[in-house]
Order: C-alpha cells, then structure tokens, then sequence
C-alpha cells in the first residue's frame, strides 16, 4: 500500500513538472513564477485536471472535476465541473457535466448531465439521467433512472423514479414510480406506487396509493389508499379514497371512496357513488351516482342503491348455490320475476292499496283441472311424478293466475294466488256448512220439543182413561 502511494505522488509530481516546463518553455520567468505561486493550494486537485495522479484513491477527468476536494476518499468525477463542490465526501461517482456539483455526502452516484447537481449532505442516492434528482439537497437512498425524474426532490427520501420526469415534483418519501411522468406532480405524499405512463401523474399530497398502468389513478390529487391496476384504471379519481380499480378503464370516480372494480371498464361511469363493488368485464358500467351496489358480471342501472345484482339478462341461464338444499331455516317464501329479481311476498297492510273481500272472485279456481305430471329428463333426469296444473289451461279459466317469461310467454302458475282462492272457498264452505249446522241444531231443537210435547199429551191421554174392572170368575 505504500509502494502504490509513493508511485501515485511520483506521477503526479511527474505530471506537474511536465506542465511546468511546457509554460517555462513559451512564458518569460516571471509569468512562469507568478503561475506556480498561484496554483491550487496543497491538497487540491489542479485544474484543468490531468489523467489520474490523485491520493485518497480518487479519479477525476475534465476541468473542474472534484476542484475542491480535500479529505474525501474513493471519488469518480467525470464530467466538466462533476463534484466540484466536494470537499469531504466519499465514496461518490459523478459521470456527466454538472453531476453532483455541489455534493458533500457519501455514496451517491450521478450518470448524466445535471444529475444530483445541488446535492450537499444527501447519501446513497443514485440519479441517472440529465437533471435526474437535480434539487436533490438532503434526501437519502433516492434512485432516479430517467431524464428529469425526481428532479424538484430536495429533502424526500427513500424514493424510486423510474422514466422520464417520474416523480418530478416529488418532495416526500418512500415513492415508487416506474414510467413516463409517473407520479409526476407528487409534492407530499408518501408511500404510493406508480407504474406505467403518466400513472398517478397529478397526485400531489395522497398517500398509500398503487396505480399500474397507463393513466392509472391519473387525476387523483390528495385521496389515499387506492389501488389501480390496469391502463386508465380510476383515470378520474381526484379526491376519492379507499378505491380498488384492477382492470383497463375500472373505475372511473371522481369524488366517490370505498369502491371496488375488477375488471375491463367496470364501474366505468360511477361518478360520486361509494362503496360499490363491480366484478367482471363492464360490470357495474350503468352506475352513475348510486351506492351500495354489488354487481357481478351485471351492468346494473344508473343511480341505482343498496342492489346485488349477479350474471346479465339474457346470458345465465341457469344458476347454482350450495348451503342452501337441506339448510333448515325460519323464514318466508323467496320469489323471482321475470328480470331475475329475487324477494319475499310481503303481507303487511302497508305494502297494498285497494284492499276488499275476494268473494266470488276465486270461484274460478272451481274450473281448475288438477293433473299429475313428469317433468322433461333436462330438468329433473330422475323422472319423479309431479302434483299440479298446466299453466296453458289456467289460463283460460283465469289469465291472472299465470306467471309470463320475459318474452311474455306463459311460464308457471301462481300457486300461492291459488293457495289464497282455495282458502276464501273453504272459508266460504265453512261458512255456509255453519250456517247449515246452526239450521239443523235449531231443526232438532224444535223436534225436541215437539217431542217433548207429544209425550206430555200422550202422558194425559193415558191418565184420562177408565180403570179396568176385574169380574170374578165364580159370579
């Protein structure tokens, strides 16, 4: 090690007295003393810089490259000016004009013109690109890959821009963007991903957002905790928070927060509604401004609240889900009409208008031919017999006593209508077999009495009549 040190000061002395004869050589004595007396002071690199020749195991090339250098150790500087303002830090390496020009921290790397240009105390930063981490003052561990990425980062640490003018703005902490002007207006907030062109490009002040994709969470300014994944996915987001958009076009919100979209353009036109949740291509693509919605694979309906809507019209046909054969429960009837929409038949008052005795309107019930039946092998293979009506003859006797398909076509029987008619004609029944009840018990009341009375006439009849006389044999 001291061998290498005394060759490296021979070279250098070298190196001097070369340059010296050459002046001597073409300047009068006086011009050349005057010319030694004003040389950089013992320590400090000459200028313009020759090829190698410095201690502390530094290596600068181009004039004013490491110009003020004094204890600082394991430096690069290549470049006009590179690390010219660096004194005592160590272990830098600036490639380019301007690079790292008045850094005094320790490993960092410049790679381009500008790059890291007003660092002072910041280390470990690496900056690669013209005017890549060009603000860059105090700020640790940044990696900026791309002309003018983190270029206004003066304090934030721990960032990683990747592309052109990716977090150009940025001024806060631990920020991931990968792309062109990814994360490009970010000033404050913190901890968000960006990865894909113009990704996340107007967030100022949001924090713990992902957006993957070009445009993705582009428009968002101050929300946080949002997640895109897919080009243009929550494009408009502004201030909306709490968002989940996976899927090209997801998600297209603007103030609305707690919503979730998987899939191409789903929840592509909710504006202000939240807490949506859309899965599947367009699914959730009629909402507006409506909440609470789940639609899976359905587009649903603009403005519309507090809705499950599960498969498209048209397209399912037939629908399974387990845990519910052989649950027993407590509860009501479940009903579906023609659009698929389920629910419970409500009784209370509240729900009805025009209310009035059935009377002889389920009369019509009378006319009903009850028939047995099996049920084609594509709906039940194990050919079970079946109890009911044909809904095509119902009709005849009473059209409102059928359920239609979407076409309009018959399609069942309304067997609880009917459960209610058979019920007003039993009541009916009942009452008239009371009635008839009422009218014998007084009818055998009567002959009760009337019984009653004969056998009082019988018992005087009997009293009036003549003791028989008895007439000795012997007279």
């Amino acid at each position: 090690m001291k061998t290498k040190k005394t060759t490296t000061q021979l070279t250098r002395n070298s190196t001097n007295r070369s340059a010296l004869q050459r002046d001597v050589l073409h300047l009068p004595l006086a011009i050349a003393l005057a010319w030694f007396a004003l040389s950089p002071a013992q320590g400090q690199l000459p200028s313009p810089a020759p090829d190698g020749g410095y201690p502390n195991q530094t290596t600068a090339e181009g004039d004013g490259a490491l110009f003020k250098l004094t204890s600082g150790v394991s430096n690069t500087a290549i470049g006009f000016e590179a690390l010219y303002y660096n004194t005592s830090g160590s272990y830098n390496t600036a490639t380019g004009d301007l690079a790292l020009f008045f850094n005094t921290g320790n490993h960092n790397t410049a790679d381009g013109l500008e790059a890291l240009y007003n660092n002072t105390t910041g280390e470990s930063n690496t900056a690669t690109g013209a005017g890549a981490l060009l603000s860059n003052k105090s700020g640790n561990n940044n990696t900026a890959n791309g002309a003018f990425s983190l270029q206004n980062n003066t304090t934030g640490s721990y960032n990683t821009a990747n592309g052109f003018e990716a977090l150009w703005s940025n001024n806060a902490d631990s920020n991931t963007a990968t792309g062109w002007s990814a994360l490009f207006s970010n000033q404050d907030g913190t901890q968000n991903t960006a990865t894909g062109v113009n990704a996340l490009y107007h967030n100022t002040s949001g924090n713990y957002n992902t957006a993957t994709g070009l445009g993705a969470l582009e428009h968002n300014t101050t929300a946080s905790n949002n997640t895109a994944d897919g080009i243009n996915a929550l494009l408009k987001n502004q201030i909306g928070a709490n968002n989940t958009g996976t899927g090209a076009n997801a998600l297209q919100n603007t103030t609305a927060s707690n919503n979730t979209a998987c899939g191409f353009n789903a929840l592509i036109n909710d504006t202000t509604g939240s807490n949506n949740i859309a899965l599947g291509a367009s699914a959730g693509s009629g909402l507006t401004t409506g909440s609470n919605n789940i639609d899976i694979c359905a587009v649903g309906a603009a403005g519309e609240s507090n809705t499950i809507r599960i498969g498209r019209s048209g397209v399912q046909k037939i629908a399974y889900m387990q845990g519910i054969y052989g649950a027993a429960v407590a509860g009501t009837t479940v009903v579906v009409d023609s659009s698929g929409h389920l629910g419970t038949a409500s009784s209370s008052e509240r729900f009805k208008n025009q209310i009035k005795p059935m009377d002889k309107a389920s009369e019509a019930i009378l006319a009903l031919k009850p028939v047995t039946f099996r049920y084609n092998k594509e709906i039940d293979p194990k050919n079970i017999p079946q109890f009911g009506l044909v809904a095509e003859e119902v009709e005849k006797v009473n059209p409102n006593l059928v359920v239609r398909d979407a076409n309009g076509k018959v399609y069942s029987v309304r067997y609880e209508a009917v459960n209610a008619m058979l019920l007003n004609e039993f009541l009916k029944e009942h009452r008239t077999v009371q009635e008839q009840q009422k009218e014998i018990a007084a009818l055998a009341a009567q002959l009760k009495e009337q019984a009653a009375l004969i056998q009082k006439v019988s018992d005087r009849v009997e009293l009036k009549q003549p003791v028989p006389q008895v007439v000795a044999n012997n007279q």
